[in-house]
């Protein structure tokens, strides 16, 4: 079995029920040891995304059915942790399909690895990140610039981050993000004041990424 191997797929638009089933493919695989770790790299067209804790109650979704289909966003249940989050286009979706076993068994060390890795490619781009102790995710001051939700199956990753890259903030103005009322959204593009790029930001991530978890890019 390929244990220190990083197999990274840039997918591009792929639409939110595909994801979640390429990801519980790529999940069986791995647990047979058919693929090595995978990062799954994409967007999502627009998309409110439900964590289990909140799967029965849409109360942090501040927009009307109808607002909601004028805008063409669809609503589906994730089976990832955390609460309720938007996708969209210019928003860097990554998927880690890993194998923790047998010396990464830790759930709390995994989200804060993951986050390690988004301050580390952020810092690239000369944007100061961290964390918020008691939140999670990647924050810049006091609004969020990466989500994160993750699902770890005896061991297996999946689900796992979203960095807005240049999505259009204002969607976020239909959802309560993460269930958090009293901070803020922001985006590398509005950090920097120019239009980033999904692919521009796509290669740092992964190579953070790869660094964080002591990987190699499989060939």
């Amino acid at each position: 079995m390929v244990t220190k191997a990083l197999d990274v797929r840039r997918l591009g638009v792929v639409p939110y029920p595909d994801a979640l089933a390429l990801q519980q493919r790529l999940v069986e695989a791995r647990r047979r040891g058919e693929i090595p770790d995978t990062l799954l790299l994409l967007e999502h067209p627009h998309v409110i995304t439900l964590g289990v804790r909140v799967r029965q109650d849409r109360s942090h979704i501040v927009a009307s059915p109808e607002e909601l289909s004028a805008r063409g966003v669809t609503v589906h249940e994730s089976g990832r942790g955390g609460d309720v989050t938007y996708h969209g286009p210019g928003q860097l979706v990554g998927y880690p399909i890993f194998d923790l076993a047998p010396d990464r068994r830790d759930l709390h060390r995994y989200v804060r690895d993951v986050e390690e890795a988004l301050i580390r490619a952020l810092a690239r781009f000369a944007i100061r990140a961290g964390r918020i102790q008691g939140l999670t995710g990647v924050w810049v001051g006091d609004e969020k610039v990466a989500a994160i939700g993750v699902r770890i199956s005896r061991w297996i990753t999946s689900h796992g981050f979203a960095l807005n890259v240049s999505a259009d903030l204002d969607y976020f103005g239909l959802i309560v993000p993460c269930g958090i009322r009293d901070r803020g959204v922001t985006s590398m593009s509005r950090l920097l004041g120019r239009v980033v790029t999904v692919d521009e930001a796509a290669g740092p991530v992964a190579e953070a990424v790869a660094d964080v978890f002591g990987r190699t890019f499989a060939s």
